[in-house]
């Protein structure tokens, strides 16, 4: 099955999301060559502000959807629990793969 078939499209149609992912990896390629270049490791807290900005953004236009807004009540536990149901899985193996893959063990 494509993705036509199964309606799974990011902005619209498959080419998009695929323009995503590769996006994604090209950057990826690119901070993998460029990782011993002075001044990188300083990019985080600009990366930090981009995201919060767009955190932001999203909530601007969730706050001006009547729709969103109007079934806040039932949406918002929902909302809550999945991403509370997320956030927690995500420290649970956050924790798994530091213990297994980073923490230094003693012989």
């Amino acid at each position: 099955m494509n993705c036509l078939e199964n309606q799974i499209t990011f902005a619209g149609n498959c080419q998009d999301m695929f323009i995503v992912i590769g996006i994604m990896f090209l950057g990826i390629a690119l901070g993998y060559l460029l990782r011993k270049v002075k001044g990188i490791e300083n990019l985080s807290k600009s990366i930090s502000l981009t995201i919060l900005l767009l955190l932001f953004l999203l909530g601007v236009s969730v706050g001006g959807n009547p729709e969103i807004v109007s079934n806040l009540s039932t949406l918002g536990w929902q909302a809550f629990l999945l991403a509370f149901a997320g956030t927690l899985g995500s420290v649970v193996a956050a924790g798994l793969v530091y213990r297994f893959f980073f923490k230094k063990h003693k012989l």
